[in-house]
């Protein structure tokens, strides 16, 4: 089960940070993504960050978003700055052993907005 947090409503190049919680599984085993999905778009991947450490941005986030991950928590975090309208979404924690099995959190909504 993953349990995402920390969405909410903030302006224009304000900051917020997502937290997933997993329990019931071998977290320090799986890789970890953050997906989101706007309205009417299909949902897309923002963040990836694998059991040893790597990690992959999409191309719009990059400089922005920082994922990492604390196994001694079972968490895995989202950073995001300066955000823009262009990152309002719900967003996604996925967690995914080796394309084998994915579990997916309930999402969390962040708006930029003015």
């Amino acid at each position: 089960q993953l349990q995402a947090s920390g969405g909410g409503l903030v302006q224009p190049g304000g900051s917020l940070r997502l937290s997933c919680t997993a329990s019931g599984l071998m977290f320090n085993s799986y890789t970890m993504a953050w997906y989101r999905q706007a309205p009417g778009e299909q949902r897309e991947l923002v963040a990836r960050i694998t059991s040893g450490g790597s990690i992959n941005y999409t191309d719009p986030v990059k400089g922005r978003f920082t994922i990492s991950r604390d196994n001694a928590k079972n968490t895995v975090f989202l950073q995001m700055n300066s955000l823009k309208p262009e990152d309002t979404a719900a967003y996604y924690c996925e967690a995914n052993w080796y394309e084998v099995r994915s579990y997916w959190g309930q999402g969390t909504l962040v708006t930029v907005s003015s």
